[in-house]
């Protein structure tokens, strides 16, 4: 097994890296529509309770959603590709994302947007000096969860033609080839893994 994986590096290193790259790069461009999506939501979630309601049924509506399912419903309408596979990773995305916001924000104690007022400060102020950086823990802990939930759904995607470290694990279940299997289910672990290191890491630093 482990001379049949180092012939495949050996041989194939440059079609790794491409299925590697195109992993990487749906990951990244998920999250970062996910985000942009899932942190205005939250904050305003965080400041209103109806909207908190809704956003909270809304991301435990998404939580029960099968990926694969998702992805195969999307075809009839947009086809195969990238655009439903981001379609599809950004709804598995969002429940972490907005939850985590909302409780960031709802975490930040009165007392300190108190002595910031007390201080003179604006809104605006209260938020950018005082409220985002105490609510930031929760927000980068949502993004650690939305980032790890996608790497691995992501493999999915090569069902339709997404491409991704995915079609290694499914060219090898297709060939009964357990070393292209082992290649690309170790890469996507190893991709969750240094994410979520990585994010710890930021967390701690933000925290000191």
């Amino acid at each position: 097994m482990m001379q049949q994986i180092i012939h495949y590096f050996q041989n194939n290193s440059s079609q790794y890296w491409h299925y590697a790259m195109q992993h990487v790069g749906l990951s990244i461009i998920t999250l970062v529509i996910s985000m942009v999506i899932a942190l205005p939501l939250g904050y305003l979630g965080s400041r209103n309770r109806a909207v908190a309601g809704f956003c909270t049924a809304f991301a435990q509506i998404l939580r029960i959603i099968p990926s694969l399912a998702l992805l195969f419903l999307l075809i009839p309408f947009i086809g195969t590709g990238w655009l439903p596979a981001i379609i599809a990773l950004v709804v598995l995305a969002l429940p972490p994302l907005i939850i985590n916001t909302i409780l960031g924000f709802n975490e930040v104690s009165p007392l300190y947007k108190e002595v910031g007022q007390a201080l003179g400060m604006d809104q605006r102020q209260l938020r950018r000096q005082i409220e985002i950086p105490l609510a930031l823990p929760y927000i980068l802990n949502g993004i650690k969860l939305a980032l790890v939930e996608i790497i691995a759904s992501a493999t999915l995607a090569t069902y339709i033609g997404a491409g991704g470290l995915g079609t290694l694990i499914f060219t090898g279940l297709g060939l009964y080839n357990m070393s292209y299997v082992i290649i690309g289910g170790v890469s996507v672990a190893l991709l969750s893994l240094i994410s979520m290191l990585g994010f710890d890491y930021i967390i701690k630093k933000v925290q000191q």
